[in-house]
């Protein structure tokens, strides 16, 4: 933590290695978290770099209090998925295909994989409000148990309930088939 700590600071001083170093540890478990709270990968590519501009205006107000600096973007990554989901359901939207480049594997596996991410994605919005958000923190973004009850405000043993209960309501879904 004492590293974190000191490179926090040096973020908080504007130094570019520092902020650079911040913005690439946590881009990927933040994108996941935001892509399965949404499931649209293009505007969780966007929600992700508003969550890291908005981290970089306010950065010089956080403080260092023992928990990870990810537990604070998380914070700004919810309020953002909050805000979106919110204008969203104001305005009709016809998606968009956001097509996935093929690498290494082709075309076909591709394919099976996004649709396996989108019927995850849809299942989980199924589950409670505190449920997806168990399963998006603990899994996308790659948090302990622990950091998963700071971040959400309640005790271990809750968290250990909510993502079981979460676990056996996803397998439901998905077993039945009935996703959309």
């Amino acid at each position: 933590m004492q590293d974190e700590e000191s490179l926090i600071r040096r973020a908080q001083q504007r130094e570019p290695v520092a902020l650079t170093q911040l913005y690439e540890e946590n881009f990927d478990r933040i994108y996941r978290y935001i892509v399965l709270k949404i499931g649209n990968r293009t505007e969780a590519e966007d929600l992700t770099q508003q969550v890291f501009l908005n981290a970089l205006k306010s950065i010089s107000s956080y403080r260092f209090k023992g928990m990870p600096f990810s537990s604070w973007l998380y914070r700004i990554a919810h309020n953002q998925v909050v805000d979106y989901l919110r204008k969203k359901s104001r305005r009709p939207t016809v998606p968009l295909d956001d097509s996935i480049p093929a690498g290494e594997e082709g075309p076909g596996r591709v394919a099976e994989r996004k649709l396996e991410i989108e019927e995850v994605a849809l299942a989980a919005q199924k589950l409670t409000g505190a449920q997806q958000e168990v399963i998006s923190l603990r899994f996308s973004g790659e948090m302990s148990v622990a950091e998963v009850a700071r971040v959400m405000g309640r005790s271990i043993g809750a968290v250990k309930a909510l993502q079981h209960s979460a676990i056996v309501a996803l397998r439901k879904v998905l077993s039945a088939g009935v996703v959309s």
